[in-house]
């Protein structure tokens, strides 16, 4: 005799949805009207009326139709992206910060890099102060060659130049192929002429040596040109290990020994002013 048959229980369906944007996400709004599908299955419900007034833009080219075409209404529409990165797009819509989410240096790159396909200019969105704009520069400590190179490709100026600053310790001999590519011609020239122009200014700031004092029975013109051969000495061995980035730290370290080596007072004195005028003009070179 054949074993009773047992009737199958239907599978349950397990539908992800964003913590950030569900149902009842935003209740400062209207229900949402938008539903979008991230390429992992995640939803997003959002409000079109709340991304087009961000960019008006948004979505157009992507869709072959505006967003507020009433056939997307409620409609689930899928996109591109995994749920990490268009959740980054999202939050910029929004005008809110991800960082509560902690994405990934490569979800943000991912995700600024999707924009376009979107129809969602970067450059026009990723401004001074925005959430997304801090977020991104939070990186540039720790990965600056490459936020400078997303910069550069999405023309995103400020915060190229922003990032730029922590490019000094950088030789420009270890930019890949690929990364000066990405930056493009425009922005790799600006990269190079910050670090020649640095070393121009550091070169001309050493190349004067100490003012020299009226001459005194104990000290006479023979006995400062010491002072000056010392200081070219140690100036020149300064400007040939130079980096954009040298620190005054480093300067200090290495003129202020020759204040050892003086007995007159007035040559100290001088030393002393052309030191500290050296470490004022090399502050206020451009660092970005």
């Amino acid at each position: 005799m054949s074993p009773p048959s047992v009737a199958s229980e239907p599978e349950e369906t397990v539908v992800s949805v964003s913590t950030s944007f569900h149902p009842n996400s935003h209740p400062e709004l209207p229900a949402p009207d938008t539903i979008f599908s991230a390429s992992d299955g995640v939803l997003f419900y959002a409000h079109s009326n709340t991304i087009l007034s961000t960019c008006g833009s948004a979505f157009r080219d992507f869709l072959g139709s505006p967003l507020e075409d009433p056939k997307y209404r409620d409609a689930l529409i899928p996109v591109a992206s995994t749920s990490n990165e268009f959740n980054i797009i999202m939050h910029m819509l929004y005008g809110t910060s991800a960082a509560a989410h902690s994405p990934t240096f490569e979800n943000l790159v991912n995700a600024v890099d999707r924009m376009p396909a979107y129809s969602i200019p970067p450059e026009k969105h990723i401004l001074l102060s925005t959430p997304l704009y801090t977020l991104l520069l939070s990186y540039a400590p720790i990965q600056p060659l490459d936020l400078y190179a997303l910069a550069a490709y999405h023309d995103i100026h400020p915060l190229a130049v922003a990032t730029s600053s922590h490019l000094l310790s950088y030789s420009l001999q270890t930019i890949s192929d690929i990364q000066a590519d990405r930056m493009g011609a425009i922005y790799l020239k600006k990269l190079m002429m910050l670090h020649v122009e640095r070393f121009t200014a550091l070169k001309t700031i050493l190349l004067k040596p100490p003012h020299p004092h009226a001459p005194t029975r104990h000290c006479g013109f023979t006995e400062q040109r010491k002072l000056t051969r010392a200081w070219a000495l140690v100036s020149a061995h300064l400007a040939w290990d130079a980096r954009a980035d040298m620190s005054t730290n480093t300067m200090h370290g290495a003129l202020n020994p020759l204040l050892g080596q003086l007995d007159c007072a007035e040559c100290k004195k001088s030393l002393q002013e052309r030191i500290k005028d050296l470490i004022v003009q090399w502050t206020s070179v451009v660092v970005r």
